[in-house]
């Protein structure tokens, strides 16, 4: 995360001048794939480990992966039903219509970000054994480094590959799959795309293996409910029901979180909150007013005059058309602001709102789909999941509930969060004029890495 940076700065200094002089004498063409950058500094101590790993929280938290691009391009690619764009960024102008081209910026940026913090990942898993103040500590830095893997390639294979259902997903491609530091790059560190399957069995080892590494409790760093929450996600998207049920019970039933009762609660963590990790979020990016970027705040804020401590450029305004599927007295329908002449979410007003990766809601709405699908009724029943949620929108309770209404109490719970393309592709829901598994909902490989690396495939209609 980008408050550690401080931490780290010193132990750059003498890379980053060797780095210079590197970069001063390469030629122009002398560049390597972004799945293949090294991280130079050799890790001989524990104080080592530990510093990569915060620099691989801190490569997470950039503004092209959580810092907020990922959930970013989730709700924008081809929503135009719910947002109007109004941006001038040629990438996310072009990722809205679903109009990209391979040189994409949004996505070589994402992609770059993503495979540049896997290899500081892979190259604190290669050094597990200089951690030797702790068993404990050893089993947190190795589960907290996995749930960052995991967790990186379960959104580049949702970003830049087919979705599950469309074909066979164990012959269709998806990323390549890097999972040791790469030092000197020779041809052999090209690697091509792995299957779909394949990088999804690959999340699934490295999240399950963290959930029971990592520690409860672990500050403003990765949890075993971080990862039993991503493990949830894994296995939606994945249709594996009964699993998914299972790890959003694990984390309702053993995190001691509960759904805030005020709304507020979960955004303005500055505004109104005191800067606190609002109490149901399971894994997010921390923004401080010293440091780090809410990409979310960017694109979808706006400055209201008359809420002091918002920002943002204002380029997703939301549609009416959004507006209306909430039901009259439903709070989070409040929750919207006006101004100018155009409605704007204020989930993302504050300028240094933690940015939200998973939360609690979610679990219960996952719990409640899972049993739903599968006639049962692990950890509590549907209805009850879904009435605790309406009950916090200010909703009266359901008497029964049946699949479109958990879908819909999802779709409105979670909007504008970086949920809509993914569910829009698990349920084959059309995406406006597009079929849910059209090509041109799925991002580019970036061109940069065509070039470089051969064994790449790049994706239909780029």
């Amino acid at each position: 995360m980008k408050i550690y940076k401080k931490t780290i700065n010193k132990y750059l200094t003498a890379i980053l001048f060797t780095s210079v002089l590197a970069t001063a004498c390469e030629k122009r063409l002398d560049v390597f794939p972004y799945q293949s950058i090294s991280d130079s500094k050799a890790l001989l101590s524990e104080g080592d480990v530990n510093v990569t790993l915060i620099g691989a929280y801190d490569g997470a938290q950039a503004a092209t992966v959580y810092g907020g691009d990922i959930m970013v391009l989730n709700e924008l690619i081809g929503n135009g039903d719910n947002i109007n764009f109004t941006g001038t960024f040629a990438g996310l102008s072009d990722a809205y219509k679903a109009q990209m081209v391979a040189n994409n910026s949004n996505a070589a940026g994402t992609w770059t970000a993503a495979y540049s913090t896997i290899n500081r990942i892979n190259n604190v898993l290669s050094a597990l054994d200089k951690v030797t103040s702790s068993p404990a500590k050893k089993a947190s830095v190795e589960g907290e480094a996995l749930f960052l893997r995991g967790s990186l390639y379960f959104e580049l294979v949702k970003l830049f590959a087919k979705p599950v259902g469309d074909g066979d997903y164990a012959a269709n491609l998806g990323v390549p799959i890097v999972l040791t530091p790469t030092g000197n790059v020779t041809e052999a560190d090209y690697k091509a795309r792995a299957t779909v399957k394949a990088v999804y069995d690959q999340v699934i080892l490295d999240l399950n293996r963290a959930e029971t590494l990592l520690p409860s409790s672990n500050g403003i760093y990765a949890t075993k409910w971080s990862a039993a929450a991503q493990l949830s996600r894994v296995h939606l998207m994945l249709k594996n029901y009964t699993e998914a049920g299972a790890a959003a019970n694990r984390v309702i039933a053993g995190s001691g979180k509960s759904i805030a009762n005020d709304i507020d609660k979960n955004w303005f963590t500055f505004i109104k909150n005191g800067g606190t990790t609002p109490g149901e979020y399971l894994f997010s990016m921390k923004v401080t007013a010293q440091d780090g970027t809410n990409a979310l705040n960017t694109y979808f804020g706006r400055t209201i005059s008359s809420i002091s401590g918002t920002a943002g450029r204002s380029d997703c305004k939301i549609k009416t058309a959004h507006l209306a599927q909430y039901e009259t007295g439903d709070k989070r329908k409040d929750y919207f602001v006006l101004s100018g002449g155009n409605y704007y979410t204020m989930k993302h007003l504050d300028r240094f709102g933690d940015v939200p990766v998973i939360r609690l809601s979610e679990m219960h709405l996952t719990r409640a789909e899972a049993n739903v699908r599968g006639g049962t009724s692990v950890g509590a029943t549907a209805l009850s999941d879904v009435n605790a949620i309406r009950a916090r929108a200010g909703l009266t309770a359901l008497s029964t509930v049946a699949l479109a209404d958990v879908l819909k109490e999802r779709k409105l719970e979670l909007a504008f969060e970086g949920q809509f393309l993914p569910d829009a592709k698990r349920l084959q829901n059309s995406v406006g004029t597009l079929a849910w598994n059209s090509p041109r909902l799925i991002l580019p490989i970036p061109q940069r890495e065509m070039d470089v690396n051969k064994k790449l495939v790049q994706n239909e209609g780029y």
